[in-house]
């Protein structure tokens, strides 16, 4: 008995004092290349088993510990992690990414920016039209209907043209007879002390252009304060929101102008 154990003993003491690198047996996998020398490990047959025993990650994209479903696609050690080819993008990465704004985004409740403003459509009564007029008033002179929100400019046989426009709020409407005593194109715009009381905030002057609030044309009334004019408002058309002034929009007003003479009768009722 004694020479039948003698045998394997002695083959086991010779494989462990043997000095050089030992490979690990791969068991139908071929041996990892990587693993030599003191680094070399026993195999346990990969997958679970193999990671919980050993910390590797025993698939072939990760050498460097187990890393699973880690967001962001970095490692436990914040080396970024590039997916092998042929595998699909990183759901957590394009989760860490802003999405473009959408129903879906609607759908889940979050914040959605407008990708364009609301836009504001005139009134169909409001935009200019022929009709027909049996007023006393002679071809050329203006008639503003305060109430109903329309400018009439009388026109020979029985007709008129009629505009939509802005009026003096609650505490600034007005009545009487005036006359067109000058005209501008472009007009500039000098708030009156009147108004900058009220509103301290708005420039004593602004040039005439796209954003001054009288528009593209003015009509002067009188030696009053008040005129028709233009304005980049136009969906106050309509509307009682002035300050006293008769608001149209550009292109009404650049077509009332063309029509209109210094001179013209204007009432306002």
């Amino acid at each position: 008995m004694r020479p039948v154990l003698f045998v394997p003993l002695a083959i086991l003491s010779g494989l462990c004092a043997t000095n050089g690198p030992v490979s690990a047996q791969s068991y139908g996998r071929p041996a990892d290349p990587l693993v030599t020398g003191s680094t070399a490990r026993g195999n346990y047959g990969g997958g679970f088993i193999e990671m919980l025993m050993t910390g590797r990650d025993p698939t072939p994209q990760g050498r460097g510990g187990a890393v699973y479903n880690r967001p962001g696609g970095y490692s436990a050690y914040g080396q970024r992690v590039v997916p092998a080819q042929g595998y699909g993008a990183d759901p957590f990465e394009q989760a860490s990414q802003p999405r473009a704004p959408g129903r879906r985004m609607a759908a889940l409740g979050e914040p959605m920016q407008m990708e364009r403003p609301i836009e504001r459509v005139l009134d169909p009564r409001f935009q200019k039209q022929e009709v027909a007029y049996d007023g006393p008033h002679k071809p050329g002179t203006i008639v503003i209907d305060t109430p109903r929100k329309f400018l009439f400019l009388v026109q020979p046989g029985g007709r008129a043209l009629r505009y939509g426009i802005g009026v003096g709020r609650p505490g600034f409407e007005w009545a009487g007879m005036k006359a067109v005593t000058r005209k501008a194109e472009w007009p500039s715009w000098t708030p009156p002390a009147e108004m900058l009381k009220r509103r301290p905030d708005l420039p004593r002057f602004m040039p005439g252009g796209p954003e001054n609030p009288m528009g593209a044309r003015a009509l002067y009334l009188g030696s009053s304060l008040y005129r028709i004019h233009g304005t980049n408002e136009p969906h106050t058309i309509g509307q009682a929101v002035s300050s006293g002034c008769i608001r149209m929009t550009n292109d009404d007003v650049t077509d009332l102008y063309g029509r209109v003479r210094v001179g013209a009768k204007v009432l306002v009722i």
